[in-house]
């Protein structure tokens, strides 16, 4: 058997986009020795990651085999399904630090994440179905659709999440469309609110906003965190210290060092050239996204596909931004890198779905498309 036959024997058994899944493993090996070492005072937790990585890489493979017609015909169950668990939480969540943010099944389970995926699910399935006029009706639906469960989120509280819930949705919509005059409408608008929303921020949100505007004012209370990050950071150099020599981390100065905060272990193990080499993987996993976006088959796959891009994108950018104190610190984990299972399978989720539009779009290419359905 040649090796083109052999390929394409094998091509519906692994059913993934290469490229995408080098950068893919290529991060997810970056953070399993970064945590390695960040986790060094934590048993077990280099193990379980391994096992996160593998239920990740599962689900993965599932999405990728999912045909998008069928994820379309899902989407209004799984964004209704997404919603009732946001409701069930306030009813009956499960409360940790202050935050009621999880429900047991089992296991604590947090359903905000599903709504990372869901939400922009829903609103590519409105616009696929209801978009093509580009009314003011159809954005203001799509904007109550995508205002619902940003709430609950809030509600827990639990803004980082809401946070990311909300460009998830607010992409679809751009995407789909907006007009430039609403979005410098909404900028305007949202800059005005900033000073009206103050009272409406619960006490440790306004002192994560004014840690960063003055990180000096308690560097060994609320400000700790963020200023021995920058610490570490700085420490690295251009080269760094070493992989498992990094003393703001192994000394116990960063708290949170192998999941919101690990960009700061790797940034004073690995220095500026690990820095550098990391923004390249994300850059090339961006770029790979927004090439599935552009051959997407269908309006619905261009939106879905686009959303999850940027969705990536938009969790380095935060976290890179909030360890290196350009952002207020929120709870978002470096994609890949971070220790977690729930948003590393979020992320699986997402990659799958954009290698299943890639496949997708090269069956149209071959004139296959409706062997997907």
């Amino acid at each position: 058997m040649n090796e083109a036959g052999w390929w394409a024997r094998l091509r519906p058994v692994v059913a993934v986009d290469v490229p995408l899944l080098l950068c893919i493993a290529l991060l997810l090996v970056t953070g399993l020795v970064t945590v390695y070492s960040a986790a060094a005072d934590f048993p077990g937790r280099f193990a379980a990651q391994l096992r996160n990585i593998g239920i990740a890489l599962a689900i993965m493979w599932v999405a990728a085999n999912v045909p998008p017609p069928r994820l379309m015909r899902h989407a209004p169950a799984v964004y209704a399904i997404g919603v009732l668990m946001l409701l069930a939480v306030l009813v009956a969540g499960v409360s940790k630090k202050g935050a009621t943010r999880w429900l047991y099944v089992g296991f604590d389970f947090q359903p905000s994440e599903i709504m990372k995926i869901a939400m922009p699910l829903m609103l590519a399935w409105f616009f696929h179905h209801f978009g093509a006029a580009r009314r003011w009706q159809n954005f203001a639906v799509a904007a109550l659709l995508l205002a619902i469960p940003v709430g609950l989120v809030m509600k827990q509280p639990d803004l980082g999440t809401a946070l990311l819930v909300l460009a998830a949705g607010f992409y679809v919509i751009v995407l789909a469309g907006l007009p430039w005059r609403a979005l410098a409408a909404l900028a305007v608008a949202g800059i005005v609110a900033m000073p009206l929303s103050w009272p409406l921020l619960h006490d440790y949100q306004r002192h994560r906003v004014m840690t960063l505007l003055h990180p000096d004012a308690d560097p060994l209370g609320k400000g700790f965190q963020i200023k021995q990050a920058g610490i570490a950071i700085g420490s690295g150099g251009v080269s760094g210290k070493g992989w498992l020599e990094g003393t703001q981390g192994h000394l116990g100065f960063l708290p949170e060092r192998s999941t919101d905060f690990i960009f700061s272990v790797y940034a004073e193990e690995f220095g500026l050239a690990g820095n550098i080499a990391l923004l390249v993987l994300y850059f090339l996993l961006i770029v790979r996204g927004l090439q599935i976006t552009g051959r997407a088959a269908t309006p619905f796959s261009r939106l879905l596909a686009g959303a999850i891009t940027m969705i990536l994108f938009t969790y380095a950018f935060i976290n890179i931004g909030m360890v290196s104190g350009i952002f207020p610190v929120v709870g978002v984990p470096l994609p890949f890198i971070s220790y977690g299972g729930t948003a590393l399978m979020t992320l699986g989720l997402g990659c799958g779905m954009l290698m299943a539009i890639a496949r997708e779009s090269a069956a149209l290419a071959r004139g296959r498309l409706g062997g997907l359905k």
